[in-house]
């Protein structure tokens, strides 16, 4: 797998495992307070490309969080239907890396959660059933709009 880089708000460039050790530095830190993980995807549509941007957020239940992001470059998909797929794809992929490393390393945090760009409103509402489906059965929690801040709001302010 090639190697992967995110960018951190407060650290800047990191590479993967730079990205892990954070995340298990910033559970350290704190360790009495309960932790999620959430890993979200969201698109952006141009002309000649769709930007997909996958946020990792270290959630510190009610006290703060930490989050990392990397962007990919695409060529264009033009169907709604399909991008939604990708995006998810994208999500469950690191998803189920990140929590293989994490476990691997000792970390208290067991749910991993996958925030879905798909709600109740829009065109995207259609997919719910199916895409819910996917990462439920894929083992990990599934989030949709309003609950879904970590695809709606963290990946969603990079696509921009």
């Amino acid at each position: 797998m090639p190697e992967m880089f995110f960018v951190s708000p407060s650290k800047g460039r990191i590479d993967y495992g730079g990205m892990i050790a954070d995340v298990l530095g910033y559970i350290a830190a704190d360790p009495d307070s309960p932790h999620k993980l959430i890993v979200g995807t969201d698109s952006q549509v141009t002309r000649d490309e769709v930007l997909f941007v996958t946020a990792v957020v270290c959630h510190r239940v009610g006290k703060g969080a930490r989050f990392y992001y990397q962007k990919e470059h695409h060529r264009p998909i033009r169907s709604l239907r399909q991008r939604i797929f990708y995006e998810v794809s994208l999500s469950l992929q690191l998803a189920g890396r990140l929590a293989g490393d994490m476990a691997r390393a000792g970390s208290t945090v067991n749910n991993l959660e996958i925030h879905l760009d798909i709600g109740q409103q829009g065109a995207s509402s259609e997919l719910i059933r199916e895409i819910v489906g996917m990462v439920s059965g894929s083992g990990f929690d599934a989030k949709i709009k309003p609950d879904s801040f970590g695809a709606s709001k963290v990946a969603d302010k990079f696509t921009k």
